[in-house]
């Protein structure tokens, strides 16, 4: 049983140098593993927030240009809208002068017509005074020639009409 307690007994001389042995286990993996992988989880961690932080910047920076953007757009299209309504205001304007002169034209040459039929017509009134008068003269002139009767006188009136129509 002593063999047995040899082997499952504590001794106190080898709890001791495996206490030493893990200590020095422990500073050696510490040195050689541990602190190589702390400072690449380190860096790594590092790297990370500095890829969140760019990440935020450019966040930042999109938002802002989305901001000036939709200010842009917003400052394009009160822009064109009051070029718009300026434009419609000037067509506006434009087709009262076009009106306005297409009207005054329209009664100037509706004056001149007018004119022009008074002109002719005085004109014609004029001929066929003209005319009437020397009828009346070569009708005066032929009676006086000739001394007539009524159905003489009759005739040649109808003789002298009938020349005037060719």
């Amino acid at each position: 049983m002593e063999g047995f307690e040899q082997f499952i007994g504590v001794n106190f001389w080898t709890m001791i140098f495996a206490w030493c042995n893990l200590l020095i286990l422990y500073f050696i993996l510490r040195k050689l593993l541990f602190k190589p992988i702390m400072n690449m989880i380190e860096s790594r961690q590092k790297e990370i927030d500095d890829i969140y932080e760019k990440a935020e910047e450019y966040r930042t920076d999109a938002a802002k240009t989305k901001a000036e953007y939709e200010w842009k757009l917003d400052q394009v299209k009160a822009e064109g809208e009051e070029y718009l309504k300026n434009t419609v205001k000037l067509a506006r304007k434009k087709e009262e002068e076009i009106l306005k002169e297409a009207g005054e034209r329209a009664e100037r040459t509706l004056k001149r017509a007018e004119e022009q039929i008074e002109l002719e017509r005085k004109r014609a009134v004029n001929e066929v005074k003209d005319e009437v008068s020397g009828m009346a003269i070569e009708i005066a002139a032929a009676v006086i020639e000739r001394d007539i009767d009524e159905a003489e006188h009759k005739a040649l009136i109808d003789s002298f009409i009938s020349g005037m129509g060719e």
